[in-house]
């Protein structure tokens, strides 16, 4: 049929482009240690608040969501980062560190709408057989993003060997590309225009009252499946402090934090597209790929983490800040392999979430109030994590945490992949909706 702009496929593309222009430039500064400011405590607080109000407003999401559709949810969303990198500017000249943290503080808003959103679109538009595929798709298009942003930290602080905060050309050209994004956002098709290549719309029940909607999204709580998955939920990004404040923030040099965050995001590409491909084989059922998706994700967690020990025992929390640069040769090679391995690692664990939440519901509806109640216990680990890493915790004592949460993770992730079902039956419950006041969900 050629090119439609109202094809599935089409708007997820959409959204990782958006996606890769505000989170992925996000992730690019974010995974610098600080945001790339010399005093990492300032960004440590501001992801704090940012992740706590992620928590509260990532379970509202769904609703606010189902109310406004994408296009105005996303763009919301992209507004507020670029308000955040736009208080990183202001730092370099004023070091008003409160606005930094009141920026993170909306930015957490921002960021539970735009990644709900982001959500419901990558899980309830593909059709079952594609839906890790369209999951790859989204993550590399989106880490992309990430990679280009730390390309450009690096081209600008190339000759920047000892330690400082970034300067504000990076910045700048973070906000540019950020406003590109928020653009994109205008132009995203409303869900009940898209449809499927033989014109099949893609499936949204009609919005409740508002007392329906939250009704729904309280259920999540009491949900069986939700409830396995919240160890999985929580453990998903809270490793981040350690991997971006302590590994690479603390341990490399300004412009080598840089050059390892173009590989970490890179790996993710690969990581997130292979293991997708792996979850949408059709040569056996969906249990069977369920349980190898289990299998690969629990032994290269297991490599990596105990990889990740030995290398933690070579610098601690007392010691000077060691500022490892890549020109160091072989003695660089291990370390940085052991960070790309720890973005393959967070590519396949999100991969995978996203994958099972998939297979649970083909509606969009459904699937927005599952994209905001994973974000929100998402956000409660980050939260937690980042105000670990801002109190001093010592280096071993954060790795041991990450490692044990991600380890309690797999029982219940078990539990529910050996009752995956081939084919999922979408339930509507009616009981939550005032007839005589349903609304058609034109967004």
């Amino acid at each position: 049929m050629g090119f439609r702009w109202n094809s599935p496929l089409a708007q997820v593309i959409a959204v990782g482009f958006i996606c890769f222009s505000c989170p992925g430039m996000f992730n690019a500064l974010n995974s610098m240690g600080g945001g790339g400011q010399l005093d990492s405590k300032v960004g440590q607080n501001a992801n704090v608040a940012l992740y706590t109000c992620f928590a509260i407003f990532g379970l509202l999401a769904g609703a606010i969501h189902n109310k406004l559709g994408p296009k105005w949810t996303i763009f919301i969303g992209c507004a507020c980062y670029m308000l955040y990198v736009g208080s990183l500017l202001c730092y370099n000249h004023t070091e008003a560190g409160i606005f930094t943290i009141i920026a993170g503080g909306i930015l957490g808003i921002g960021a539970g709408m735009l990644w709900t959103a982001q959500g419901a679109m990558m899980m309830a538009y593909p059709r079952e057989q594609d839906k890790g595929k369209y999951i790859g798709y989204f993550w590399a298009i989106f880490n992309m993003g990430a990679v280009l942003g730390s390309v450009i930290a690096f081209g600008l602080n190339f000759h920047v060997t000892e330690a400082k905060a970034l300067g504000d050309p990076t910045y700048i050209v973070f906000l540019a590309l950020m406003g590109m994004g928020t653009l994109i956002a205008l132009s995203l098709a409303p869900p009940s225009s898209v449809t499927h290549s033989n014109g099949d719309h893609i499936l949204i029940q009609q919005f409740p009252t508002w007392t329906g909607e939250i009704v729904a999204i309280l259920k999540l709580f009491l949900d069986w499946r939700m409830i396995v998955l919240m160890p999985m939920f929580l453990s998903s990004n809270w490793f981040y402090s350690y991997q971006f404040s302590t590994v690479n923030g603390r341990y490399f040099s300004i412009r080598t934090q840089s050059l390892n965050n173009i590989l970490y995001w890179a790996s993710q590409i690969f990581g997130s597209y292979s293991f997708a491909r792996v979850l949408d084989y059709q040569g056996v059922n969906r249990r069977t790929r369920a349980l190898w998706g289990m299998a690969m994700i629990c032994a290269c967690m297991t490599a990596t983490w105990v990889g990740g020990i030995f290398f933690q025992r070579t610098f601690n929390i007392n010691q000077p800040k060691p500022n490892h640069d890549f020109t160091e040769g072989s003695s660089y090679v291990g370390p940085l392999f052991l960070y790309m391995f720890y973005g393959l690692n967070d590519a396949a664990w999100q991969t995978f979430i996203y994958w099972l939440m998939g297979a649970m519901s083909n509606d969009a509806t459904v699937l927005s109030r599952y994209a905001g109640f994973y974000k929100c216990i998402q956000s409660c680990g980050a939260a937690i994590s980042w105000r670990i890493n801002a109190v001093g915790t010592p280096y071993m004592t954060e790795l041991i945490i990450c490692f044990a949460l991600l380890g309690a993770s797999i029982p219940g992730a078990l539990y529910l992949a050996f009752r995956i079902q081939d084919h999922t039956d979408e339930e509507v419950d009616y009981s939550m909706k005032d007839q005589s006041k349903i609304e058609v969900n034109d967004y």
